[in-house]
């Protein structure tokens, strides 16, 4: 599989779950959609003429492929840029409070936390513990800081720094039974797990294209129910706000054109799609098999290798793996790599992040598991981890 990309061999990549890793035949797409744009760029991105029938294009293979209705999705440049519309357009009023998790990333909380002070509302913060034993522990921290100020719940489907997978379901149902709205921040979502925006419920779902879908980077798309599309505005006002296109809603105008942008991320999205649909017999159902069964297997050859317990049971695992590590002896510097990141890059060849866990003092190594990815690598890496705390 490794060919397919364009990774250094001398690199383990695992850490696709940052920036994605986009494939060969992919990229290629992206350059002919440039040199058509080159050509003629006044015919290819005036909305007017040809644009707006190719985003339309790749908008109803979006949908087709996240389980929602092509008039509910907006495109933006990833998931932190579809947080920051939503929250920027949210109606707080002064004494509202935002409630985000422990677990959340920590753009999308500035990005909340940014506009609800602005109105004089706050964030709060559920604290979900990791490790974790199942899916009801999300959802009960998560209850135990609803309250009748809340007015947004911003959550993740995928958690970026502990990479489970929350039970997103249960808690839009219980935000919703408190007359809370709902934000998801699907990041890793597409391409990882099975998605069915539509049958989710919450208010809004955010995500990108270019993590486990394998896109070019800068492109994602926001879904935001029907009846909240006026409210919602893009973060850069255009033409579209007083020039609306014939039969296209404000919302989708207004997204779809927000100033001069380069679009083949999107246009060669579809690409992406055929191609990661092409690699084994039941397509993405079939990568997303391959991977998690990878992602659980691999969990337990670092486990036994730090000879710690399951920081997560098998059901809550994607295609990400984080796995506590011995607390550091020392406080990082503010913008320092932790020493093992260092070392396992520049020494061992590995690509991973190793960030701060959830408690003062811990840390956290994560892997990310693609195509590309396979279990000798995670066995190379264990052997790594042994020596290394072995000292």
């Amino acid at each position: 599989m490794h060919h397919h990309w364009q990774l250094a061999p001398s690199i383990s990549f695992l850490n696709h779950g940052s920036f994605g890793a986009t494939p060969t035949v992919v990229l290629k797409s992206q350059r002919d959609f440039q040199n058509a744009l080159e050509q003629d760029p006044i015919e290819f991105l005036a909305p007017e003429r040809s644009l707006e029938p190719k985003l339309d294009a790749v908008r109803l293979r979006v949908a087709e492929t996240v389980g929602a209705k092509a008039t509910d999705i907006a495109w933006v440049k990833n998931a932190t840029d579809g947080v920051n519309a939503v929250v920027q357009s949210f109606p707080f009023h002064a004494g509202d409070e935002v409630l985000v998790t422990n677990h959340g990333y920590n753009a999308c909380i500035n990005a909340a936390r940014y506009a609800a002070e602005r109105h004089g509302a706050t964030v709060r913060v559920a604290n979900v513990p990791f490790p974790i034993a199942n899916t009801d522990e999300v959802v009960t921290a998560i209850d135990r800081e609803l309250n009748n100020k809340t007015r947004l719940l911003l959550v993740d489907h995928v958690t970026s720094p502990t990479g489970i997978v929350f039970p997103i379901e249960k808690i839009v149902e219980l935000a919703h039974s408190r007359g809370i709205r709902v934000l998801v921040d699907g990041a890793h979502a597409p391409g990882m797990i099975p998605l069915n925006v539509d049958a989710i419920g919450a208010d809004y779902y955010t995500a990108n294209h270019h993590k486990w879908l394998c896109g070019p980077k800068v492109s994602g798309f926001l879904w935001v129910k029907p009846e909240w599309q006026e409210e919602v505005r893009p973060t850069v006002i255009s033409h579209a706000a007083n020039r609306l296109r014939p039969q296209r809603s404000r919302f989708i105008a207004e997204f779809d054109w927000q100033g001069t942008f380069d679009p083949s991320p999107l246009l060669a999205l579809p690409t992406a799609i055929d191609f990661l649909g092409s690699l084994f017999a039941l397509g993405l159902e079939g990568l997303m098999q391959r991977n998690r069964a990878l992602a659980i297997e691999s969990q337990g050859v670092l486990v036994d290798a730090l000879g710690i317990e399951s920081p997560a049971p098998a059901d809550m695992l994607g295609n990400l793996v984080s796995v506590p590590l011995p607390s550091l002896k020392r406080t990082l510097e503010p913008g320092e790599l932790d020493p093992l990141q260092r070392t396992l890059r520049e020494k061992h060849g590995f690509e991973l992040p190793v960030f701060a866990g959830l408690k003062p003092g811990s840390r956290i190594l994560r892997i990310s598991l693609q195509a590309y990815n396979d279990i000798t690598q995670i066995q190379r890496l264990a052997d790594v981890l042994r020596r290394e705390f072995a000292r």
